[in-house]
């Protein structure tokens, strides 16, 4: 699968250790010089302003997408390849995932981890199909792919749900996770149903 063009959800806060600002930079240049294009939520503070100020500064595509309403908070990112401003938090995803190849999730608060459920939630039903990377730096995801892995052992998710995704530790591995996830396709919609087993 060719990869041109991620999606990336990641934080804005600006109180963060710079164990995460340093990563999420390394990610922003590696997606730069790979000449992947980067869509994201157009913010240009926290983990969304690394990443963003990252690719720019190696010669990376970078679009925005922010709600009107957070620019009366932010004005947004101004440097960018494109800055779009839409309606509303619902039409901002939409447009973030449109013509994505992949989702790449950095560290975050509450935003990024409804962003990250609902495009998992759209793969397990077969409407979005790339990849899905998590940027684990510190360990940050730990807890959340354990509760993961306990949906599955407790039948909430099937086994095969846990190929939905994929984590790394460093940015520099995202590439690499891209290239070597396993193919998922509107079929899989007939697995999104846990079944009980039936005991012979």
């Amino acid at each position: 699968m060719s990869i041109e063009r991620v999606t990336v959800y990641a934080a804005s806060s600006q109180a963060l250790d710079t164990d995460y600002i340093s990563a999420a930079g390394r990610l922003g240049k590696c997606l730069a010089e790979a000449g992947i294009a980067i869509a994201y939520g157009g913010g240009s503070h926290g983990l969304m302003g690394a990443v963003a100020n990252a690719a720019l500064e190696a010669g990376g595509e970078v679009h925005g997408v922010i709600p009107e309403f957070l620019t009366r908070v932010e004005k947004g990112h101004q440097g960018l390849t494109s800055l779009e401003v839409v309606n509303d938090m619902h039409t901002r995803k939409a447009r973030m995932l449109e013509r994505s190849d992949a989702v790449i999730t950095l560290p975050g608060g509450c935003g990024t981890f409804e962003e990250l459920f609902e495009v998992m939630t759209l793969k397990r039903l077969g409407q979005y199909l790339g990849p899905i990377v998590l940027v684990n730096t510190n360990g940050y995801y730990d807890k959340l792919l354990d509760f993961l892995d306990q949906s599955v052992r407790q039948h909430f998710m099937s086994k095969t749900h846990l190929d939905m995704w994929q984590s790394v530790s460093q940015p520099e591995q995202v590439l690499s996770a891209l290239t070597s996830a396993s193919p998922w396709t509107r079929d899989h919609i007939g697995q999104a149903a846990v079944k009980a087993q039936v005991e012979s």
